[in-house]
């Protein structure tokens, strides 16, 4: 009887939840260890100045092209779908405050996010596990050097504070883009646009903006490296630890986004 009911659909089903579960708590139990140990790390900060400015190049000035590119369309396209009604409804002084306020509470950043995840979190989590898998890493422990602390601080260090001014730049060239494209489609004057940003942004929103930016750098380092850890089982490993640490990167930052967004707008 056990046989045929393991031949049942239901049964598989059950498996194949069973398996995702335990892979779930599996990879976020990894990425908790490995961030503790980061943290532990952090005392002796076992990195150089040097190692932390190419990571931030990395980080930032090679993502900033693709980066600006998402934002500034976004804005253009929500300019252009926007600003049109808005005026015709008499509504014309309040299109810069809806593009500014949509820019950096929300589309900046998570637009910014989503595009260092595709190009950056992918690259360190297979360079990583490539290490994983050649067995570098196993070569940095026999010289008695911590490689978590080794790889993790100058990437997730260089992430934290690049992540901001990536997004800080990608909210202004968006906010640019609205006004642009609002003047072409509806005729909406810049000064009436930017009257309307001046007075509709305010410290707060700059300041969660900043927070949440900080938040997603650390998170999407974090988890880029710890996915790239765990990685094994050669050149099939380094694709699934790649794919992983895109996916869970994308989950984390929206899951962050929602509270960010009811603890400081709700």
């Amino acid at each position: 009887m056990r046989v045929y009911y393991k031949a049942t659909y239901t049964y598989k089903i059950y498996r194949s939840l069973e398996s995702e579960f335990r892979n779930f708590v599996s990879t976020l139990g990894e990425i908790v260890a490995y961030g503790i140990e980061f943290l532990r790390g952090l005392r002796d900060f076992p990195t150089t100045f040097t190692e932390i400015m190419n990571q931030s190049s990395r980080f930032a000035i090679s993502s900033l092209p693709i980066t600006l590119s998402i934002v500034g369309m976004t804005s253009i396209i929500v300019a252009m779908q926007v600003a049109g009604e808005m005026v015709k409804q008499g509504g014309g002084n309040y299109v810069g405050m809806l593009i500014s306020i949509l820019m950096v509470r929300e589309e900046a950043v998570i637009m910014s996010g989503f595009a260092i995840i595709s190009m950056i979190g992918s690259s360190l989590a297979s360079e990583i596990a490539t290490m994983k898998v050649t067995e570098q890493i196993d070569a940095i422990s026999v010289l008695h050097v911590n490689p978590v602390h080794y790889l993790f601080t100058p990437r997730v260090v260089a992430g934290t504070i690049m992540m901001p001014i990536v997004v800080v730049i990608a909210s202004a060239v968006g906010i640019l883009g609205g006004a642009i494209a609002s003047n072409i489609v509806s005729g909406l004057s810049y000064k009436a646009f930017f009257d309307s940003v001046w007075f509709g942004l305010n410290m707060h929103d700059l300041n969660v903006c900043i927070m949440k930016s900080v938040a997603f750098g650390f998170v999407i380092t974090l988890i880029s490296c710890s996915c790239g850890m765990a990685a094994r089982d050669g050149a099939k490993g380094v694709g699934i630890a790649t794919t992983k640490a895109v996916v869970w990167s994308f989950v984390a930052i929206v899951i962050l986004d929602l509270i960010f967004a009811a603890a400081f707008f709700y």
